[in-house]
């Protein structure tokens, strides 16, 4: 390989990752452009919902890096980042092992040019007694596959416990009222019949599935505005999903949930209340928040000249704001056509610009089931809020899906892949029951 060629290595094969590694790796080739990731396939993050509830197959819906790589001119590296010697610009990938322990990769040693990391966020527990260890986060696409497979098992269990007469229960707790939380509270909903067929020995007294959502704010959504929260809230509500505002955790216990005075029964719990970054990222010798995210500058590179960072695992200054980015799937895919242009003329030898990346806010859609969303458009500093609701905004938001399947697909393929996703769910739900 030519000494010439300037090597970009990304971390992290999300959203926004994996669409930095297809675009460059199109124009470059993969002597140029690495992906590494711990996972061996690619699931857009915003659809963990649907995983976790049984209404969408990871194994289906999950994309393979190694043939994204082919056919997009990058290199894929399956395995997980542990270590970083910045005076060599070289990152270790720890060794790979099957099942039974048996080494499949050993550790590996890659140079860099320039490193991107985009390694995401995962749960906050902020310290909740409880909450690490009985508490499930869906921040990847194993947790959420823990949760289904875990959700299947109560059902099953719930069956047994059943007596004449009166059907058994089985309660999730959600806590937090973002759109994570409320949008597995809907999915679990539509999933629930199907669910509660499951293992039973009893065709007229199958297992019912009660919902409670707790939010420690004074409304669920509470960054979207007031009436769309109020519209998301009614939805639910007429689902017959419980919501408990102004409860903050203060305990999580193997069976229930502790808010203050108030105990509610859990069988399952899912913690969604808030995310933080990777903790391994305050090892790198680089600045970092309280929230484990590095520190960037306008052009979302660190402190380290050659080592960038994007999406949830950076604090990005907000053009015009006194916040940070916000951990958004749009932010990470407007910050990836961003870097895609700067890394372009950094790649090519050729004068980088120093205009910084500006964060566009085009507003939240939240999915409340297969038939209903609500949300805001063009809201924070981008203008006026308009609101949508029901259908239209369950269209929209499966668009910001959309466009990303054509980004790391292509138009062709992507258009194949959403119509048979279509067809496959085109009535209600089909729950993953094994």
């Amino acid at each position: 390989m030519s000494a010439t060629l300037h090597r970009v290595v990304i971390i992290g094969g999300g959203a926004g990752g994996l669409e930095l590694a297809v675009r460059l790796g199109r124009r470059f080739g993969r002597d140029q452009v690495t992906l590494v990731d711990r996972t061996p396939s690619h699931i857009w993050k915003p659809s963990l919902h649907e995983a976790a509830a049984g209404t969408l197959d990871i194994h289906r819906e999950g994309l393979s890096y190694a043939m994204l790589g082919q056919n997009n001119g990058f290199r894929f590296v399956f395995g997980a980042f542990s270590g970083l010697d910045r005076a060599r610009r070289t990152i270790t990938v720890a060794a790979l092992n099957d099942a039974s322990g048996a080494q499949v990769l050993p550790e590996r040693q890659l140079p860099y040019d320039t490193l991107v990391l985009a390694v995401g966020s995962h749960g906050n527990f902020f310290n909740t007694p409880g909450a690490e260890r009985f508490a499930l986060s869906l921040d990847s696409t194993a947790s959420a596959e823990q949760f289904r497979v875990e959700l299947l098992k109560a059902v099953a269990r719930a069956d047994t416990k059943a007596v004449d007469g009166k059907a058994a229960t089985v309660q999730v707790v959600i806590v937090g009222g973002g759109a994570t939380g409320v949008e597995l509270a809907a999915e679990l909903h539509e999933a629930g019949q199907t669910l509660s067929d499951y293992g039973s020995s009893r065709p007229d007294q199958q297992a019912e599935l009660h919902l409670t959502v707790i939010e420690g704010g004074p409304r669920i959504l509470g960054p979207l505005p007031e009436r769309v929260a109020a519209a998301a809230t009614q939805l639910l509500c007429e689902r017959g999903v419980a919501i408990h505002t102004g409860c903050r955790v203060s305990e999580v216990q193997r069976d229930a949930v502790m808010a203050g005075d108030k105990v509610f029964p859990a069988d399952l719990v899912v913690w969604a209340a808030g995310i933080k970054a990777p903790s391994f990222l305050a090892t790198l010798g680089l600045a970092v928040t309280p929230l484990n995210q590095l520190v960037v500058n306008g052009q979302l590179r660190t402190e380290d000249p050659a080592i960038f960072a994007f999406g949830d695992c950076a604090a990005a200054p907000w053009e015009g704001s006194t916040k940070t980015v916000p951990p958004r799937a749009q932010a990470a895919h407007q910050q990836s056509s961003y870097l895609y242009g700067l890394l372009s003329d950094r790649m090519r030898g050729r004068p980088v610009s120093d205009k910084p990346f500006r964060f566009r806010d085009f507003g939240s859609l939240v999915s409340i089931g297969h038939t209903e969303g609500v949300g805001s458009l063009m809201g924070g500093l981008s203008g006026p809020k308009m609101q949508v609701e029901g259908w239209i905004a369950r269209v929209m938001y499966a668009s910001s899906h959309w466009s990303h399947y054509v980004t790391v697909l292509g138009l062709w393929h992507a258009l194949l892949r959403g119509l048979a996703r279509t067809l496959n769910r085109r009535s209600q739900p089909r729950v993953k029951l094994h």
